[in-house]
């Protein structure tokens, strides 16, 4: 009689866990740009390309104008992912962290959460693909420089760029300023491991795609 209410039970799990993964694709921008081609290229897993001419092309793509329309969505998503991780409500941080990776696909901390969630389900091959990216976005900014002086500013694109590196460094910021002496930077000073320490972000880009918001 078990075997009985099993059956139907299964069917239901099996048509939610489909229905998940059907209503949960990353939406490729339709625009032909060089943007929307690296999504298309990254989402079928062709892992092997210039990260940083990816991310300068999301700059420069209509995809970043609809992104920064869209940027209480993304906070709004962001704290829904947090909040499904806490009740290990897998299906559902897979379906939020590709609902905030249709709107922008170089969000690092999307392909991370992204990563750590195949892992955990056992899906190697997805883990491994969003591994690839998020680490191919994270050292094409962190190879531009050693983040020392502004001279050898870290370059990003956006702010949140900065502060996924510096949670990466488990960096507490304890304040942040516009120094333009020897280039145009973000200088923040964070406490790492009970020390002060100085890191600069490159930020002309910044500027250029504020513009590009106006």
């Amino acid at each position: 009689m078990r075997y009985i209410f099993l059956i139907p039970l299964m069917a239901s799990l099996t048509l939610v866990r489909i229905y998940g993964q059907e209503n949960s694709q990353i939406i490729v921008p339709s625009y032909d740009d060089k943007y929307s081609a690296y999504v298309q290229m990254l989402e079928n897993g062709e892992t092997d390309i210039d990260y940083q001419d990816f991310r300068f092309s999301f700059l420069e793509s209509k995809q970043f104008v609809i992104a920064s329309k869209k940027s209480t969505e993304l906070s709004d998503l962001t704290k829904r992912m947090y909040a499904e991780m806490d009740k290990s409500n897998y299906e559902e941080v897979i379906s939020i962290t590709k609902q905030m990776l249709s709107v922008d696909y170089t969000n690092m901390l999307a392909h991370k959460i992204l990563r750590q969630t195949y892992v955990i389900l056992e899906d190697a091959e997805n883990a491994q693909k969003h591994k690839a990216i998020q680490f191919g976005l994270l050292y094409s900014i962190i190879d531009t420089g050693d983040g020392k002086t502004c001279e050898t500013a870290w370059k990003v694109i956006q702010i949140s760029e900065e502060y996924f590196i510096l949670n990466m460094l488990e960096a507490k910021v304890l304040m942040q300023s516009i120094y333009n002496k020897k280039g145009f930077c973000d200088k923040i000073v964070a406490l790492v491991e009970g020390k002060k320490k100085t890191y600069y972000f490159e930020i002309s880009k910044v500027f250029e795609g504020y513009k590009k918001k106006e």
